[in-house]
């Protein structure tokens, strides 16, 4: 039963207030190491309608990106099947009923750049602050199980799988069980 969410956001920038790229979401159960993350979401977001609003773009960021790899590149950048930002709050917070935890890798970065969003659209937050858990910390502590060099780092979907599968590792060999 999946009990949790991982997010992931690729953007423009770290600032807060940047624009998102694509948007990323699988549910899992951290209590099972076995089960497979998802369903799952994946946003491409109108990067246009996002600049009107006022959100910014780092060019150090956009340096970044011209080094990484060019089949995430291009599906992150690719102009087609946009979202705006009214269907990413209807359907994340959609996605988010009934879910318990909201698992990021540093919430301070997708979290922070979720909330400041929301907050810009006077939206109330689909999560309370005791909800979000980190994955970064986990894996700093315990010691990082994703795979080296995975498949297409920086899609926002597929990091979403492999951190999601990463405290599924974690919580098995800590023997983490719900309570």
């Amino acid at each position: 039963m999946a009990t949790a969410v991982m997010l992931d956001l690729e953007t423009l920038g770290t600032r807060p207030d940047t624009v998102i790229l694509t948007l990323g979401a699988v549910k899992f159960d951290p209590f099972d190491p076995d089960g497979e993350p998802g369903p799952g979401i994946y946003m491409r977001m109108d990067i246009d309608e996002q600049l009107a609003l006022g959100r910014t773009v780092d060019d150090s960021t956009i340096e970044w990106w011209a080094k990484q790899d060019p089949r995430v590149r291009a599906e992150a950048f690719d102009e087609g099947d946009r979202t705006s930002v009214n269907q990413l709050h209807k359907e994340l917070n959609k996605f988010l009923v009934g879910v318990g935890d909201i698992w990021a890798q540093g919430p301070v970065f997708d979290i922070a750049i979720l909330e400041d969003l929301y907050r810009s659209q006077n939206w109330g937050f689909p999560w309370y602050f005791w909800q979000i858990r980190d994955s970064r910390t986990l894996f700093q502590i315990h010691g990082d199980p994703r795979a080296k060099g995975r498949d297409q780092a920086h899609n926002a979907l597929l990091d979403c799988v492999y951190q999601a599968q990463g405290v599924q590792s974690i919580y098995k060999s800590l023997n983490i069980q719900p309570g």
